[in-house]
């Protein structure tokens, strides 16, 4: 027996792996500072955890419609419509679990052979994957240098073009789209064939400008699909929350895919993510604000570690410093962190090839843990 040929084109992430590795070497007495993981290190809000234990004790335990609770894409929509000012009904809104489905279904439903999809790189190596796997080919454009976005995507359009993936606040860099960008890619984009892929999940987590949506612009809304869910925003990540915001005629494809897949998203799970939408953000904020302390007393420990040069980022919860100047390759960089230093981090080739050279760290980790992870690099370089 063999696997399809389709399996030798799907991909992972390394940071599972990282996670494996680290947690061995703490089987074996190891003291390991976790900053590989992308996962809030906060407990989701009480009265999230609350209203899904209310949710099992009314009875929401059984299969629910296959698109999401009415009354979760009813809240979902009023969210999206005033956060992105844009009018969205539920209709629109596709719930499913995590927010992979919304990078996977409207790939498989809108990709195949002989098309082209432009994706960050570096960037969320799920993209790649995924297009790899819809038998279309992936197209890089680097997402590093600053204020050349537009040119590289335009750079990459040809007739075979079919889809575009932005994601901002971006992960691994941090990097924020700017508001002048994104209306010059909406005027890029608008009266070509192409569809907008907007990863959209870190869209509560920023510390300066306010990411803007180009489904927000002039006639971009049926050109765009909005991914974002619940874990980033309310420490929610194994909830399993997810959802689009669709075009209207992507919808119904969209939902055969669920049907033939997951059927649907756990009905609990959809009642707790109600009352996160709907009830206090106070912790949603102070995860924010706490992340900006983090940032900016952690790459300030980096700026000051030899051969680290580390921008500030702009959003989501990594930094992304460029190591070259230490001599070592990203993932041989990575490699003796871990097993010398005890600290688990990935290397930047792990996102594309264009992110050779750099580190991603996580600073969803404690203040104190970070700053120790600083000094353990310290002593490591030394």
């Amino acid at each position: 027996m063999k696997l399809a040929n389709r399996m030798s084109r799907i991909g992972t992430e390394s940071a599972f792996e990282v996670l494996r590795r680290a947690r061995s070497l703490e089987a074996q007495g190891r003291s390991i500072i976790h900053l590989e993981i992308g996962e809030p290190d906060f407990e989701t809000p009480k009265h999230i955890v609350e209203a899904g234990k209310a949710a099992l004790d009314q009875g929401f335990t059984h299969y629910g419609p296959t698109q999401g609770l009415p009354e979760l894409r009813t809240a979902i929509a009023s969210y999206v419509s005033r956060t992105r000012e844009i009018e969205v009904g539920p209709e629109r809104v596709t719930v499913v679990p995590g927010g992979k489905p919304i990078m996977f279904f409207p790939m498989m439903a809108l990709l195949e052979e002989g098309d082209e999809a432009i994706y960050p790189n570096p960037g969320f190596p799920i993209y790649e994957s995924m297009i790899k796997f819809s038998g279309a080919t992936p197209v890089p454009y680097p997402s590093l240098e600053s204020g050349t976005l537009v040119e590289n995507i335009r750079s990459k359009i040809t007739p075979r073009t079919r889809l575009v993936v932005l994601n901002s606040p971006q992960n691994p860099t941090g990097g924020v789209i700017s508001a002048n960008e994104i209306r010059a890619l909406a005027d890029l984009l608008r009266d070509r064939d192409i569809l907008i892929l907007s990863d959209e999940i870190y869209s509560r987590i920023y510390f300066g400008e306010k990411p803007l949506s180009i489904a927000s612009l002039p006639g971009m809304l049926d050109k765009t699909i909005i991914l974002d869910g619940f874990s980033k925003t309310y420490a929610m990540t194994g909830w399993r929350l997810g959802y689009g915001v669709l075009p209207q005629w992507l919808v119904e494809p969209v939902n055969l895919l669920i049907v033939n897949s997951t059927s649907c998203t756990a009905s609990f799970t959809q009642r707790a993510g109600i009352a996160a939408l709907e009830g206090p953000q106070d912790d949603a904020d102070k995860m924010v604000a706490e992340f900006l302390r983090r940032r900016d007393a952690f790459c300030a420990g980096l700026n000051s570690l030899p051969g680290f040069q580390c921008p500030i980022p702009e959003g989501a919860f990594y930094v992304f410093p460029n190591v070259t100047g230490t001599g070592r390759s990203s993932k041989e960089l990575a490699d003796a962190l871990l097993t010398e230093a005890g600290v688990a981090c990935l290397g930047g080739g792990a996102f594309g090839e264009y992110g050779e050279g750099y580190l991603r760290f996580s600073i969803a980790n404690s203040f104190e843990n970070l700053m120790a992870a600083v000094e353990r690099i310290r002593a490591f370089l030394k």
